[in-house]
């Protein structure tokens, strides 16, 4: 193998580390706060949202934090379309 394939694998093993870590982080976080349907889904958004930024202009370094961004928007989305609506308490003047 010679010094450029060494040195791309080096950063393909360092982006798999990042995204690894992001994805868990993230799903340990819907985890605790929405529980394990919400995690699946959001899961399956994350890889989604990878693969959109995929076909993205970028350099050699993948913005993980950016898919993490765009996954948690679309759970945003998710959660508020599921809850009931709450009835705003106004003052009575």
């Amino acid at each position: 193998m010679n010094e450029c394939d060494s040195f791309s694998d080096s950063i393909s093993e360092e982006q798999m580390h990042l995204a690894e870590h992001e994805l868990s982080s993230f799903l340990a976080a819907v985890t605790e706060l929405y529980g394990p349907e919400q995690a699946r889904l959001s899961a399956e958004g994350w890889f989604d949202e990878s693969v959109l930024m995929d076909s993205l202009p970028r350099s050699e370094a993948r913005n993980w934090r950016a898919v993490t961004i765009a996954a948690s928007a679309r759970l945003a989305n998710r959660v508020n379309v599921n809850r009931p609506s709450e009835k705003i308490a106004r003052p009575n003047y």
